[in-house]
């Protein structure tokens, strides 16, 4: 990062170029461009694929927000479906029942452990002549099939956020079909800029600013580099938390003992009210014995905006038990597996 500050050059230049070509490696060549954010990756692909106004767009309710924001930003309607309970892959048989005349998109996002059935995914979307836009952001390093996500099928989205699987502080990426529409990306991702025979500029449509700065990208060829170690390295203690996680009954754990699968979190479902305790309860005595936790995911529906939408709740069970007992336990490189074993000793006897 130093070295790239001293040259002069920390826009957008041959750092961000290196760091593209390194990426497309991972994904088996195939063309790759790096953005400021996942949700600016999300924005972008909705717009290549030519959704706006009027179009739907099926996604899971249980996924971050930015998916359901950039759905509405571009214009569309986000039309929300379940989740399994345990993969939270999107519910594949509600999709193809939410199928419209007007859907252009299918959205579903993908969690640590297990993906949802790739191949069933791309049979609807072919069936339906359908995009398909993967939401991979907590997934970079999972394979389909022995295939890495974003190898293979139509769209990918990464993330770089400090909490992914690696980082370049911020920042984010898209995985494309083909170099015609890595060109249109690289329209949108600077103002719609494009550039004339004679070197002037033109604009023939709206667009913001989603480059990535050299600074950023430096740290991520590092980081990439360091990738196959991070990933291993979570998923030793993934596979320590279910060797030492407390038996409870009735709690959801994420799937284990998959191969190929790569570890951002681990979330815990548990029947607070069985326990005779709330989740604000629990988590409060974490955070008083110095361990931190999240709540990964809200489902969208539930929010203000998902209800203006004209989604309430009852709709969708699974993603609504998800978002009421989920609790994201620790789980990033700087753990150790002492680290893990604490964690649910804790659990443990606050649950006692």
């Amino acid at each position: 990062m130093a070295d790239t500050m001293r040259s002069g050059w920390i826009a957008s230049g041959p750092r961000v170029q290196e760091f593209e070509h390194a990426l497309s490696q991972t994904f088996g060549g195939r063309p790759t461009r790096s953005l400021t954010s996942a949700t600016g990756a999300m924005e972008l692909a909705l717009l290549a694929c030519g959704v706006g106004a009027g179009d739907e767009v099926i996604t899971s309710t249980q996924s971050f927000f930015s998916t359901m924001n950039m759905i509405v930003k571009v214009g569309a309607h986000p039309v929300f479906v379940d989740c399994d309970l345990v993969t939270r892959a999107i519910d594949l048989e509600q999709a193809a029942a939410a199928i419209t005349p007007r859907t252009k998109a299918i959205v579903p996002t993908h969690f640590p452990g297990a993906l949802g059935d790739m191949d069933a995914l791309y049979a609807l979307a072919r069936h339906h002549g359908l995009r398909v836009i993967e939401d991979a952001a907590l997934v970079q390093g999972s394979e389909w099939r022995g295939q890495p996500v974003g190898s293979f099928g139509d769209i990918a989205t990464f993330s770089f956020h400090p909490n992914k699987n690696m980082t370049t502080i911020e920042g984010g990426a898209l995985v494309l079909p083909d170099d015609a529409t890595a060109r249109r990306i690289d329209v949108l991702r600077f103002h719609g800029i494009e550039r004339l025979p004679d070197e002037s500029r033109d604009v023939r449509e709206a667009s913001g600013k989603y480059n990535m700065s050299d600074v950023s990208a430096a740290i991520g060829l590092v980081q990439l580099k360091q990738l196959p170690d991070f990933l291993a390295h979570r998923r030793v203690l993934a596979d320590h938390y279910f060797e030492v996680f407390p038996q409870i009954s009735n709690a959801v754990l994420p799937p284990s003992g998959l191969e190929g699968q790569s570890w951002n979190m681990f979330c815990a479902l548990l029947p607070f009210e069985q326990l005779g305790t709330t989740r604000q309860d629990f988590r409060a005595a974490l955070r008083t014995r110095g361990i931190a936790t999240g709540l990964s995911y809200e489902p969208s529906h539930l929010t203000t905006l998902g209800r203006q939408l004209g989604y309430r709740e009852g709709q969708f069970p699974n993603a609504e038990r998800i978002g009421r007992q989920t609790v994201t336990l620790p789980l990033h490189c700087g753990m150790q597996k002492q680290d893990v074993e604490r964690v649910c000793s804790a659990v443990a006897e606050i649950l006692a």
